[in-house]
């Protein structure tokens, strides 16, 4: 196998056509780079040069090898910048998973917008995943970092989060609905009323967390349907088949004609962000996106 090295004493000898000039430009001895070159043409079978007193001049195949020779270390260099740029973090590819809401509250687009205006040579991969698919994926080392609703356990031994977004919840009824036409709304009078939210298995922390917070406002939830994302949900509301409790960032772009949204300051739980990260990943585009996420912020309501 051909090593740059003596491709480049090659080209050095080839564009010169003198190894004494060759060997001055490469800071080395005549005799070492003359036995190179002959070590190369033994190598490749066929006579590089056409040796004439002190003067050489390539042949036909040499000349044919000179220009793939500067293509190839002109390709290395480029492979060796590269690395170089990955090394510093200012080139390379970064996976980031994510779930819905970090879209809806603007959370990930901002990060995103931010971090390719600084790394333009970047190339940010995006994955849809659910929270505990993300801290799944995270373990085997297929994504980076996530925006995720929950973070993982205190004292995980490998990953680490940080909340970079919460906001609150604001409850959708169908424009027809009696309660929707009063001037003020008192959690009771939700006590029975049919219910839509998300499916129990897709995180039944997050689940039980909404039932724990209902009962403690006052009331108990009749969840008869079940979306798995936000949009279904409020299009359930707008059909009259119950009322659910959306992230208040949606107020001005996904919110159908037929439903309402009022505040439910009585709901004290909040739509939480958090970005999680392996916390012995050496990436150096990861190291330079926490260190962003966690010196702005990112939403008017982080905190």
């Amino acid at each position: 196998m051909l090593d740059l090295h003596a491709l480049r004493q090659f080209v050095a000898v080839a564009e010169r056509e003198h190894i004494g000039k060759a060997a001055d430009a490469l800071h080395m001895s005549q005799s070492p780079l003359s036995r190179q070159m002959m070590q190369l043409e033994g190598r490749l079978g066929f006579s590089l040069f056409e040796r004439e007193k002190k003067r050489i001049r390539l042949t036909h195949q040499g000349r044919g090898f000179l220009q793939e020779a500067r293509a190839l270390l002109a390709h290395a260099g480029g492979i060796e910048a590269r690395a170089q740029r990955i090394a510093s973090g200012e080139a390379g590819t970064l996976t980031i998973g994510y779930v819905d809401g970090a879209v809806h509250i603007g959370v990930l687009p901002r990060a995103v917008l931010r971090f390719a205006a600084q790394r333009p040579d970047v190339r940010i991969e995006l994955r849809a995943l659910r929270t505990l698919q993300q801290l799944e994926a995270l373990q085997r080392n297929e994504i980076e970092c996530g925006f995720v609703y929950s973070p993982p356990d205190k004292g995980h031994p490998t990953l680490r989060a940080h909340l970079i977004s919460k906001e609150p919840m604001m409850l959708a009824l169908p424009a027809e609905h009696p309660l929707a036409k009063k001037a003020s709304l008192q959690a009771s009078e939700l006590n029975g009323l049919p219910w839509i939210t998300r499916p129990p298995e897709s995180n039944r922390r997050a689940h039980l967390q909404f039932l724990e917070a209902c009962a403690a406002a006052g009331f108990v939830p009749d969840v008869r349907f079940e979306a798995s994302d936000p949009a279904t949900s409020l299009g359930l509301v707008a059909a009259g088949l119950g009322l659910a409790l959306v992230q208040k960032s949606m107020s001005s772009t996904l919110v159908p004609s037929g439903v309402i949204l009022r505040e439910a300051p009585w709901y004290r739980l909040a739509i939480k962000i958090y970005v999680v990260w392996r916390f012995h990943n050496e990436n150096t585009l990861l190291t330079a996106l926490i260190s962003s996420l966690r010196e702005r912020k990112l939403s008017a309501r982080a905190q």
